[in-house]
């Protein structure tokens, strides 16, 4: 399996073909976000670009470029320990910073374009490094260009993060104010809330090293006002979060335990039992007995809801 440390290394391969648009290779970063279906893959490119550094420093924020192979755990401590704010509550997102922007990662209500400048790109046919902007990379609810439009055309070298000098802490999450209210945190620091997340995360989610599994599974899917309304007159316990242009963000974990699916096992593979977002792995357990189970999980919860979920796992 190559390796690329540099970007003269993805350089190299393109030069010697070994992105044929034919059979394309699975690129890996930290691979927390992939299913498996099948035992070995023909071509696979590791990526281990590394290394952090401060591009420019205003009064009011900091760039903050990072490697593609960068773990993204560590980043978020990085930028905790040099002072810089604004993914304090993407604390324990397994994965590395290359692919953070491909699904525009999220969690507690930040997502990583409320913070995003800028990433460095090399297109696989011709090797030529491009620089996205913002607005290029056409960021939506866990989706990029990379995701759509690009898909497989680029491999990110680097990214770069517009960070805040102060921090003001983002606790439109619910959860987070209620337990920094109950602990009699009035002002907490990034390190309070950052330890905040991580201490939920770890109550909710499975540790992958212990459990097989790939995190959340499924995207919250985001109906229409009109479809939320009329589920609400059945369920009116039902979550939601108010998006623009009059659309509602649905929790899916929520749909599926109200499906009566959590803790719901089909040989190996199990629906969760504290978190019903997340398949794991209760033995040997195939990457296509995962596949079946969520496909299953699925269409129980568009029989009941009309919702259809859709994968936020990538699927090989």
């Amino acid at each position: 399996m190559p390796v690329a440390r540099h970007e003269a290394d993805i350089l190299q391969l393109v030069k010697n073909g070994f992105f044929d648009e034919i059979k394309l290779p699975l690129v890996l970063g930290g691979g927390s976000n992939i299913l498996l279906t099948k035992d070995e893959v023909e071509k696979v490119l590791k990526i281990e670009i590394y290394g952090i550094e401060i591009v420019n420093r205003t009064n009011d924020y900091t760039i903050v470029k990072a490697g593609a192979g960068v773990n993204w755990q560590g980043f978020v401590e990085f930028t905790l320990d040099y002072g810089l704010y604004g993914i304090e509550n993407l604390t324990l997102i397994p994965g590395t910073c290359g692919a953070a922007p491909m699904q525009n990662i999220g969690a507690y209500g930040v997502e990583i374009s409320d913070v995003f400048d800028s990433l460095e790109a090399i297109h696989l046919q011709t090797g030529k490094k491009e620089i996205f902007y913002k607005e290029d990379c056409e960021f939506g609810y866990r989706q990029s260009v990379f995701k759509s439009t690009c898909k497989n055309e680029y491999i990110i070298s680097s990214i770069n993060l517009r960070l805040r000098n102060h921090f003001t802490p983002v606790l439109s999450y619910e959860v987070l104010a209620s337990r920094l209210e109950s602990s009699g945190n009035t002002n907490p620091t990034a390190r309070d809330l950052s330890r905040l997340v991580a201490a939920i995360r770890m109550e909710k989610l499975p540790d992958p090293a212990k459990q097989g599994n790939a995190g959340s599974f499924f995207k919250n899917p985001v109906v229409d006002m009109y479809q939320f309304q009329e589920i609400k007159k059945t369920y009116c316990d039902l979550p939601a979060y108010f998006q623009e242009d009059e659309k509602v963000k649905i929790p899916a974990a929520w749909l599926i335990e109200r499906a009566g699916l959590k803790g719901f096992q089909v040989g190996n593979a199990r629906v969760h039992d504290r978190q019903a977002l997340v398949l794991v792995n209760s033995g040997k357990a195939s990457g296509n007995e995962i596949l079946e189970l969520s496909k299953l999980v699925a269409d129980s919860v568009f029989s009941i809801f009309n919702i259809r979920l859709d994968p936020e796992v990538n699927i090989v």
